[in-house]
């Protein structure tokens, strides 16, 4: 039987990992293939470095300064020589590799993917897993059809205030029945890529697509049901509105309000800014019993500390005036405050053929039906149906499953 992600809290995940750092005999760790060594890239490097579940045997990147970057980072947790692949068909086909993670630009997913997969290895894509519903229903029909398994990047189910979160309402029951859902991130813009391709719909599959898909799976695991209508409101307020890149100017978006309805009653929406000094985000759950606040608060400036917090406003309840939580300091500053230290646990399990409760790429696909639905939502102005918006890209299939 699968473990959900949320059975565990994170005080207890937290304590589980803290003398297991390294855990594994060296005889017994899985190699890892780093495809794409950014910024991304080495974040995957430094959370398998201090889990010690896996080593990296290889990168590859088409980006030189980029693979010198991964290299050095890796120099600081271990003195064996890494594998630099001067291509992708030698670096998926070579069989000391027991595990492919692509962590390139969105754009590049399919394609890459398209390739690794003719590996017959695990593969783990780093969300958006596509930046179109057409390439994203084909790594989901692939996926199907897999002799093993392809986890989607999601790592964001894996920070302190979610888990704990769902903890609360989907273990606990603290809630009662869901009513309404709200999330929230206020952060500044977005940082620089190789070649700027986060400054542009074409590459990065839009804003919502891209910074948003973490928000809209936790937004559909919270409701469990069909997304059934969305509307949107937003659009570029302050961000890059001169910015161009070989002559081509931006055009992503930096703020937007989102609402959805699902099927079984729960409304939700979401805000994003994109325009703000500091990371900030939050989720508002409130069900027949009360409400409950997860929030994180993170700086720009990385010697300032993480702060997680939950606040359960439920009668007699533990947490009713709020909690700080959050994992150990190692786990916690090694990427996306800690989240992608137990992605990472969950794709080791994986590997060990453990019953895992990892992101598919039928919920990445779903996040990115939300997602694009509300960006389309923005240019028409009007209200999207979900099984329209499937039907009209070729995949209301997914809304059978």
């Amino acid at each position: 039987m699968v473990k959900r992600f949320y059975e565990e809290t994170s005080a207890d995940r937290g304590a589980r990992v803290a003398e297991q750092l390294g855990y594994q005999e060296r005889e017994k760790m899985h190699n890892l293939l780093i495809i794409g060594s950014g910024l991304i890239g080495r974040e995957h490097i430094r959370v398998a470095s201090l889990l010690g579940a896996g080593r990296i045997h290889g990168i590859y990147d088409t980006n030189q300064q980029s693979m010198d970057l991964a290299e050095a980072e890796l120099l600081k947790y271990s003195d064996e020589r890494v594998v630099r692949y001067t291509s992708l068909h030698s670096a998926c086909t070579d069989q000391a590799i027991d595990v492919i993670l692509i962590c390139t630009p969105n754009y590049t997913h399919h394609q890459i993917l398209s390739e690794a997969i003719k590996s017959g290895k695990p593969i783990f894509v780093e969300k958006p897993m596509a930046t179109s519903l057409t390439d994203g229903a084909e790594i989901l029909r692939l996926s199907d059809n897999y002799s093993t398994f392809i986890q989607v990047g999601m790592q964001y189910r894996y920070k302190a205030q979610y888990v704990d979160a769902f903890h609360e309402v989907k273990s606990l029951n603290s809630l009662g029945r869901v009513k309404t859902i709200s999330m929230s991130e206020y952060r500044p813009p977005f940082l620089d890529k190789v070649e700027q391709w986060n400054k542009f719909n074409e590459y990065s599959g839009g804003t919502f697509v891209e910074k948003c898909c973490h928000y809209f799976d936790l937004i559909n695991l919270m409701a469990e049901a069909r997304p059934r209508d969305v509307f949107a409101s937003g659009g570029r307020a302050v961000n890059f509105l001169d910015f161009e890149y070989k002559g081509r100017k931006s055009d992503i978006d930096d703020h937007g309000f989102v609402i959805i309805n699902y099927c079984n009653g729960i409304r939700a929406n979401f805000t994003l800014n994109m325009f703000a000094n500091e990371f900030y985000e939050e989720l508002v759950v409130t069900g027949e019993k009360g409400r409950l606040v997860a929030s994180e608060k993170a700086s720009a400036n990385k010697d300032k500390q993480t702060k997680a917090s939950i606040m359960v406003e439920v009668d007699d309840h533990q947490h009713y005036e709020g909690s700080e939580i959050g994992y150990p300091e190692s786990i916690e500053k090694s990427g996306h405050h800690g989240a992608t230290f137990f992605e990472h646990e969950a794709l080791m399990g994986q590997l060990q053929q453990e019953e895992v409760d990892a992101a598919s790429p039928r919920q990445g696909l779903l996040a990115m039906l939300v997602a694009s639905a509300a960006q389309r939502s923005i240019i028409e102005n009007s209200v999207i149906s979900i099984a329209e918006h499937a039907k009209q890209n070729g995949i209301e299939g997914i809304l059978r499953q």
